[in-house]
């Protein structure tokens, strides 16, 4: 039987063309691998699972590929490529900060630095979650990366850059990795669906891409959970029974509901998602942001702000048309105030209804003081 590789590691970008959602990082390094203007250290920061190590290794592997194309990608055709894609090539070393943060780890890596590549022009060293050195460690390490030998470049990859020294920070280039964008994401996760042949639902895919939070590592970790439980056939429905999140069509009821001022329904609607084992606070805070999504929909400047799929999306633009602007603010308003009193309030679920109730009772026409 093959083995299973999972989806994070098997379309891993091979090239600067191929990541997804960081394009002016990776035209700046095109640019100087182009303009032989190579710095001997980068830093690389971001929050996880947006391919700082991805640009971290495909940037190794241009600078030593024997047949550049001139426009700054790797050939991945000659025997430098070759290694560096088959995990064969001596010309990147990794070394994780993490478990390996003392000084000795340092020296020892230093030491290393001083031997030159035996095929290629570079060799790369590439310390990932550099901010968990110790204090004596990066001690040890300033001076090397001040002035290391011509043919080693260091890439160094933090997800928490403030706790990295000023003199580390000032020997380095720096590059700030972005949370990529939901509609990225979602783009990315219908390339793989295709060509993973696994039936979908573009609904579906948009709630995966939210709920990786910037993170494409997260959302093809999520896919894969999919793609596992639901038999190869990803719906909306299945996404939302595997990560547990509350389906748009509570919310949507529960507007309609308010504005007919039909509170018996509001609550009943309320019971039923808490006996769907949603917790007060969690329902709270998505009724905010569903009042949030409605404000944006109100101005076509704004709409762009609305990061859910087409069918959710023309929902959303019905039910704001029906809503004016006063009302909305007020709404959110109220649901924020729950929402920051939850944690204190002693019977929570009295203090949720409390709060619908009232939200019923808002009228349209409402005007803030």
């Amino acid at each position: 039987m093959e083995n299973f590789i999972v989806s994070a590691r098997k379309y891993r970008p091979a090239t600067f063309h191929s990541v997804v959602g960081q394009e002016s990082i990776t035209a700046t390094l095109k640019n100087a691998i182009l303009n032989n203007h190579l710095a001997h250290a980068y830093l690389f920061c971001g929050p996880r699972g947006v391919g700082k190590t991805t640009c971290a290794r495909i940037f190794a592997k241009t600078i030593n590929c024997m047949s550049p194309a001139g426009t700054g990608e790797p050939c991945n055709g000659c025997e430098s490529c070759s290694a560096f894609n088959e995990n064969r090539s001596y010309n990147i070393h990794e070394l994780d900060a993490a478990s390996n943060n003392s000084v000795d780890d340092i020296r020892s890596l230093v030491d290393k630095v001083r031997i030159p590549p035996q095929i290629g022009k570079y060799s790369v060293y590439i310390i990932d979650e550099v901010h968990m050195l110790s204090a004596s460690a990066f001690n040890a390490f300033l001076k090397t990366l001040e002035e290391p030998p011509a043919h080693a470049i260091f890439v160094l990859a933090t997800t928490e850059k403030h706790k990295i020294l000023p003199t580390i920070l000032s020997r380095c280039q720096i590059f700030d990795f972005n949370r990529i964008k939901v509609s990225d994401i979602e783009q990315h996760l219908v390339y793989v669906a295709n060509k993973e042949g696994v039936p979908f639902e573009v609904n579906a895919l948009n709630i995966i891409a939210q709920k990786a939070d910037g993170a494409m590592r997260d959302a093809l970790s999520i896919f894969d959970q999919i793609v596992s439980s639901s038999g190869k056939n990803i719906t909306y429905q299945a996404v939302l029974e595997n990560l547990n999140v509350l389906d748009y069509d509570y919310y949507f009821r529960m507007v309609d509901d308010f504005q007919k001022e039909n509170i018996t329904s509001v609550l009943l609607t309320f019971n039923e998602i808490l006996n769907k084992g949603f917790d007060g606070q969690h329902f709270i805070a998505g009724l905010s942001s569903h009042f949030r999504d409605l404000l944006v929909c109100q101005e076509l400047a704004t709409l762009d702000l609305l990061e859910v799929g087409g069918e959710i999306k023309e929902k959303y633009k019905n039910q704001a048309n029906s809503c004016n602007t006063e009302y909305l603010l007020t709404s959110l308003e109220y649901a924020n105030q729950c929402d920051f009193q939850y944690k204190n309030a002693q019977n929570k679920r009295l203090h949720v209804e409390l709060t619908l109730i009232k939200l019923a009772q808002v009228s349209k026409k409402k005007t803030l003081n």
